[in-house]
């Protein structure tokens, strides 16, 4: 009898990690954003081609140092028809504009006011860039920008 017990608490717990791990890996499905020009964004309409998303936050020292190098990568990355939004997480918009004063990007900067695409994505802290093929599949997840992001994303 103690055996049942115990395979009956098993299952119901390896089903909930299983649900809870392929969620983290899922494509971007139809999570949609507001950019700073308020116009709504579908993260799956971008299927076709690989992108990079960037999740940061306006206090996060790390993530302005990596907001300006992929801003001055950015050219070179669009020429490879990578599609490139910086997702700001669970700010205000407030915020974000006055934090873009000092700031004049090249990309789309998308409001993820509510966290929902950072916990799609199982975002644990920031920077964070996750790498998604032409599929909208995660194929990376890395706080820095790698040197061979491109081989990554254009085979």
């Amino acid at each position: 009898m103690r055996i049942f017990t115990k395979n009956r608490l098993f299952l119901p717990v390896v089903l909930i990690f299983l649900v809870l791990s392929f969620s983290k890996t899922a494509s971007a499905g139809d999570i949609v954003l507001k950019d700073l020009n308020g116009r709504l964004v579908n993260l799956s309409g971008h299927k076709g081609s690989p992108a990079i998303l960037f999740f940061w936050t306006t206090w996060c020292h790390f993530c302005r140092n990596e907001i300006k190098a992929l801003d001055q990568k950015y050219k070179e990355i669009e020429k490879e028809g990578i599609t490139v939004f910086a997702i700001n997480v669970s700010e205000p918009e407030y915020n974000v504009r006055r934090f873009f004063k000092n700031y004049a990007l090249s990309f789309r900067v998308l409001l993820d006011e509510s966290g929902l695409a950072a916990d799609r994505y199982g975002i644990i802290g920031v920077p964070t860039y996750i790498f998604l093929d032409k599929n909208g599949r995660v194929i990376l997840i890395e706080n820095r920008m790698p040197a061979d992001y491109k081989i990554l994303l254009l085979k």
